[in-house]
Parts: C-alpha cells; structure tokens; sequence
C-alpha cells in the first residue's frame, strides 16, 4: 500500500493519518510503541523528502495482513521514496538547531535502515520488528549506520 506526498509540509500530517489508518486496519493498536514509532519515522522520513527535494515523494508500508499470534513476531517496513539523487549523508547539528536530526531518530529507532538508489531518486527504507516495537532503544546520534558518537552528530538527506 502506497500514498503519494505532494511537495508540501503539510502532507507530512496526511502521511501520518493515513499510516495510523494502516496500522489500525492492520489489527495494531495506536498505543502500541511500534505504533507510536513508526508514525514518528514516516513524519521525518517524508519530512526530509518533501523539503530537501521540493518534489512529490511516495510513501509506502508493508504491513502483516492482520495480527494474529503468528504475526506477533511480524516485521513491518516502511519505505519513501523521493526525487534526490544524493545520498543521505551526517552533517552535524549544533544543540541549538531547529532540524537535522531526523535519520538520527531513524538510526535510533528503527532495527534496521538503509538507502538505494532507484530510478533517478532514491528509496530510504526502515524496518521495525513487531516484537519489539522499537521500545528498547532510544534515539543516538551517530549510533551505528556506521558513523562515530559525537555530541550533536545527526544526518541529513541532503
């Protein structure tokens, strides 16, 4: 399932509508912490989408079909993509900055993201497993996608 996002700051809310909408008609509750998580991850995900490219971006979540206790263990994955053809990169935001910290609650939250080139654009992709639902870790700077700890250290799709 898939939600095109036109080039403006205010489709980030319709994004967030619509995939607590999927999520419901998926059987997961909106008080989950997978929930709570991945609606936060779609608001920065197609937030940097929509303002580093000034472009239309597509929204897209693979969800299980319904929740049953053989899904309990589901892995549910969350996809945008948009027109940029950089990759994302660090870029290190001071403790008073407004943005940049968007894939850094990303690295911090999701179990696992990445990136690939598609088309002329690219597709930034996340993953949380539904048995954890994302609430044991907590959002760090530079904590793994292969970048070093350091205060203020966040990425940006550029």
């Amino acid at each position: 399932m898939q939600l095109e996002v036109r080039p403006d700051p205010s489709e980030v809310g319709r994004a967030r509508r619509w995939a607590r909408s999927r999520l419901a008609g998926a059987g997961i509750r909106a008080d989950e912490p997978l929930a709570e998580t991945l609606v936060l991850l779609v608001s920065e995900l197609v937030t940097n989408a929509v303002v580093h490219t000034g472009r239309s971006a597509v929204l897209r979540l693979v969800l299980p079909d319904a929740v049953t206790e053989e899904t309990k263990e589901a892995t549910v994955r969350l996809e945008v993509d948009d027109a940029g053809d950089r990759a994302p990169v660090p870029r290190c935001a001071g403790d008073e900055a407004t943005g940049g910290r968007g894939l850094a609650l990303v690295d911090g939250l999701a179990d696992r993201w990445g990136w690939s080139r598609e088309g002329t654009g690219k597709r930034i992709w996340c993953e949380l497993d539904r048995s954890s639902g994302g609430e044991d870790a907590a959002p760090a700077c530079g904590n793994g996608g292969g970048a070093a700890a350091y205060p203020g250290f966040a990425y940006e799709v550029v």
